[in-house]
């Protein structure tokens, strides 16, 4: 894979991915160049495409992808084709496009290539180029979270079950993917009862003495104390591993049998034990919803359309069982069609996850056979990629479509509610439209100590998390345990930060904007005036800031509000809007109670032995193990630190010179 830099403009130094219309255009496109002109064309598309023409007579015979790269160096689209050339052919028409296409040839400045040697190759690496830079003309899948799976680690003769997420370092079965963390809980719950295997840390099993509480409420086995034989115990990890595989039925048949054998013999204990065990297991496929019977493991993908928006509902089935679903709103161009967008989503979603051997679609995509080339060479097995007509499958596909629908319903409500709500707003607080982004403000810390200062952001797809930021408050001048100088360097940071990116620009009109219109103050009067201070120092403009003041008693329903240019106002306690400004007020002070948590709990576990660069993790182990603790080695003489196995005197004098220093 080469790529071929085509002028010395300055070009970007990464490569984007593009997801157009034209990318399914037949690859029979021609290559001549027609000089016919609509009278309507516009300036802006007749410079873009004499620079898109530049480009073309450089480009490769052959597979690759292309990026169409704006003035200031924003990667606008990135595509893939079997023949560049002829690709890149097709946007150097003056009309016919539509306007999404319109737009993009008129802001293309310059072009970049990437010739690879195969189709499947081009797929890949466009992929990988869109989830690198996102480009804003092409399709974007917004949810890049892992799923969970179920993981039975074999590296210990007492396999233990447990949720896992992640790379598959761990040597044991996985088995997945679970659509979310709450169907993983349930199954693992259930398979606890069902086959009592253990689910406590290796350094938890290897200091037990007595059985712990799961043992007592039987959801485990105990092979920690000996309770159960490690062969007896090996044999209930295979159970599971079968159950988990799709040999349910065989499974509890074989249960059913032990059951009845046991209660012919009159061990009535052990039938009882062996009946709950089964209800466990009629437990978790009861759970499942809808489970297929001819299909045993796939992938269902399906696809709705409504007022511009897209939602794609995915289904995951393993060993004939329903492990859940998860809707995606991936961000597209209204203009594509059903087919466009699933064929984008798909490539993306599967870079980042495993895919069964069968993946159902609701509508036929123009790369299906490419995607099963790829997935295949992946997973090393063949994968299927088709939109059944008829049969089961297609009841599956109906089943995912159905739901596809209702999401996207009840998405386009919520965001209807919420622009509604920013709209009541921007009337409270007297801005002179509804706001697009409203950023929210709080502190948090114990006594001054570990402060942070959080933002929280939200516009109208709701809270928008991936933007929300924290700040470690460490500045000099800042007293622990003042608010004030706490809000202040906050503010101060983020808003000289965005003055440095203003420079950019707006990446796109339709897309989120990176400065707010509003921003709330969890705090008094005192902080209203420090953010109106900083902002105004900033000569920050188009802002306008609030600030909440708790009610008397800390009551909901009697917060007090300023504001610029108004006198200090209460909203009526049934009021939308204070509803609204309290979710976000609460949102806020949970962002910035966790983040604080998280950051005291790190400093109550830190060891003295990590501030020491140059001593790794067997070195330090070697440390604690020859004194006892971090407070030992801190009062050790430099004669007995070089006798500690492992320690050469460069490390003991190293571990000696930085207690020193700290004393």
């Amino acid at each position: 894979m080469t790529a071929k830099p085509l002028s010395p403009r300055d070009l970007p130094p990464e490569e984007d991915d593009v997801f157009d219309a034209a990318d399914s255009a037949p690859e029979a496109a021609d290559e001549t160049r027609p000089e016919d002109e609509a009278p309507q064309t516009p300036e802006s598309v007749k410079r873009g495409v004499e620079v898109i023409r530049k480009y073309w007579k450089h480009a490769p015979n052959g597979p690759g992808v292309y990026r169409m790269i704006a003035e200031n160096g924003e990667v606008l689209y990135v595509g893939k084709a079997k023949n560049v050339r002829k690709r890149v052919a097709s946007y150097t028409r003056l009309a016919g496009h539509v306007n999404r296409i319109a737009r993009m040839i008129s802001a293309t400045a310059s072009m970049m290539f990437i010739s690879v040697e195969t189709e499947t190759d081009a797929l890949l690496l466009e992929t990988n180029l869109i989830k690198q830079m996102k480009p804003r003309f092409n399709v974007l899948m917004r949810d890049d979270k892992s799923f969970p799976y179920i993981l039975i680690a074999m590296d210990h003769e007492a396999p233990q079950i447990l949720k896992h997420r992640g790379a598959r370092v761990r040597k044991g079965d996985y088995f997945g993917p679970f659509a979310s963390v709450w169907a993983v809980n349930r199954a693992l719950n259930a398979l606890e009862r069902a086959f009592l295997l253990r689910s406590c840390a290796q350094s938890f099993y290897d200091n037990r003495t007595r059985p712990c509480l799961l043992y007592q409420i039987k959801r485990c086995a105990a092979p920690c104390t000996g309770e159960i034989s490690i062969e007896d115990y090996a044999e209930l990890a295979r159970e599971a591993r079968d159950f988990l595989s799709g040999k349910s039925r065989s499974v509890r048949e074989q249960l059913a049998r032990e059951m009845t054998e046991a209660a012919e013999r009159l061990e009535f204990e052990r039938a009882a034990r062996l009946r709950d065990r089964i209800s466990a297991l009629s437990a978790i496929q009861g759970a499942q919803g809808i489970n297929p019977r001819s299909v045993e493991e796939a992938d269902v993908f399906a696809i709705a359309k409504e007022a511009g928006r897209f939602c794609i509902e995915a289904f995951f089935f393993r060993a004939y069982q329903n492990w859940g679903n998860r809707s995606y709103f991936p961000r597209a161009d209204a203009s594509l069609s059903e087919a466009e967008v699933l064929d984008a989503f798909l490539a993306q979603f599967y870079e980042e996850h495993p895919s069964a051997r069968l993946v159902l679609l609701s509508h036929e995509i123009e790369d299906a056979a490419l995607l099963e080339e790829a997935l295949s060479a992946r997973l090393h097995r063949h994968v299927d990629v088709v939109a059944p007509q008829r049969g089961e499958k297609r009841e599956l596909v109906e089943h995912a479509l159905t739901n596809a629908g209702q999401a996207l319903g009840r998405k386009l409500a919520e965001d209807a509610s919420q622009k509604r709500l920013l709209a009541a707003l921007g009337e409270v607080f007297g801005l002179p439209a509804a706001p697009r982004r409203v950023e929210v403000y709080d502190n948090s810390h114990t006594g001054g100590a570990q402060a942070i200062g959080a933002m929280i952001v939200a516009g109208p797809a709701g809270f928008m998390k991936p933007h929300y930021r924290t700040f470690n408050i460490a500045g000099a001048d800042v007293t622990p345990g003042d608010d004030f100088a706490m809000m202040r360097e906050v503010l101060t940071r983020r808003f000289t930060r965005l003055a440095k990116e203003a420079d950019k620009g707006e990446a796109d009109s339709d897309a989120f904007p990176t400065k707010p219109d509003l921003i709330l103050i969890d705090g008094g009067r005192g902080q209203f005036e420090v953010a109106r201070e900083v902002l105004g120092g900033l000569c920050v403009e188009g802002v306008a800031i609030a600030s909440i003041a708790k009610g008397a008693d800390r009551n909901s329903g009697r917060e007090t509000f300023f504001v610029e240019g108004k006198e200090p106002f209460r909203l009526s306690p049934h009021d939308p809007a204070l509803y609204f400004v309290q979710r976000l007020r609460d949102e806020a002070h949970r962002f910035a109670i966790g983040t604080h948590r998280a950051r005291r709990k790190k400093e109550f576990t830190k060891n003295p032995l990590d501030e020491i660069v140059g001593v790794g993790p067997a070195r330090k182990r070697a440390l604690l193990l020859a004194f006892g603790s971090a407070k030992a080695v801190s009062r050790a003489a430099l004669s007995d630190l070089e006798k500690v196995p492992g320690v050469n005197k460069a490390t003991a004098r190293l571990v000696y010179d930085h207690f020193q220093r700290g004393e």
